[in-house]
């Protein structure tokens, strides 16, 4: 191992209050996913800022295990890909397009997200720490199969689309009463280098039409829902009931801290 992987690893687990450094199973990954998602906020403040750095794996440390930031997509997933391969899984990348519910389409961005898909006992799961509210904390096999958390119920449907093979569809707990499309992906897009990561970045940070380029944004889950902020309103939800605050600049600065930003 070297000083790298050895960092990332013992950074990663510290980040995530994970203090068991013994190895990790496939059972591990329900509370593994957990955590991180607790751990890490989704959020753009480096792009609005214009402070974003490239993405390489030692920038990638130090921005979301030494400085304690978060990040989108492209820097979550693959983050988790690097830790997880070095913890021994077998893993690879993949990329996909987010379905926009607002406009009925998916957006001409194109495939901005970046997910991550492991191969166990020769089933094939998605494994995504970088969809915002959105996630399903527990490995989606792709055989269709539901899982649930208490995050809400997720699956993967084979669907071809122009942007992959398979879709993935969700329903939050307290919020939602059918399955909703999240994202389309390639199941056969089998990454495992940081140049489409970097594609990605480059995308979400110049696009016209890229959501994560023009206001702040930062998300996280809670043990009992959700956080949102932007720079007009704070949007919490907890046990199904959500409450939303607007806020002035002043305000919107000091609820970073909830997001450890």
């Amino acid at each position: 191992m070297n000083t790298t992987t050895h960092s990332l690893n013992s950074l990663f687990r510290k980040r995530i209050g994970w203090d068991d450094m013994s190895a990790l199973t496939f059972e591990h990954l329900g509370p593994l996913l957990e955590a991180t998602a607790l751990a890490f906020p989704f959020e753009n403040l480096r792009i609005i800022a214009r402070s974003s750095e490239p993405l390489t794996t030692e920038n990638l440390i130090d921005k979301l295990l030494k400085r304690g930031e978060g990040g989108l997509c492209y820097e979550l997933n693959s983050m988790l890909y690097f830790f997880l391969a070095e913890n021994g899984f077998d893993v690879l990348m993949t990329r996909g397009i987010v379905y926009n519910h607002q406009t009925g389409r998916y957006p001409p961005a194109g495939r901005t997200h970046i997910a991550v898909l492991l191969i166990h006992e020769g089933n094939q799961y998605i494994v995504d720490t970088g969809f915002g509210i959105n996630l399903a904390l527990r490995p989606v096999p792709l055989t269709g199969e539901e899982v649930s958390s208490w995050n809400g119920e997720f699956r993967l449907r084979r669907e071809q689309t122009d942007y992959g093979d398979f879709v993935y569809e969700k329903k939050l707990a307290g919020r939602d009463q059918d399955w909703l499309l999240g994202y389309a992906f390639d199941s056969t897009l089998k990454l495992t280098t940081l140049d489409e990561p970097r594609e990605v970045q480059q995308i979400i940070e110049q696009h016209p039409e890229s959501p994560f380029n023009k206001e702040p944004l930062a998300t996280r889950l809670t043990r009992t829902g959700t956080m949102t902020l932007t720079r007009q309103s704070f949007t919490q939800w907890t046990d199904g009931q959500m409450e939303k605050t607007p806020l002035n600049e002043t305000e919107y600065r000091e609820r970073l801290s909830l997001f450890g930003l």
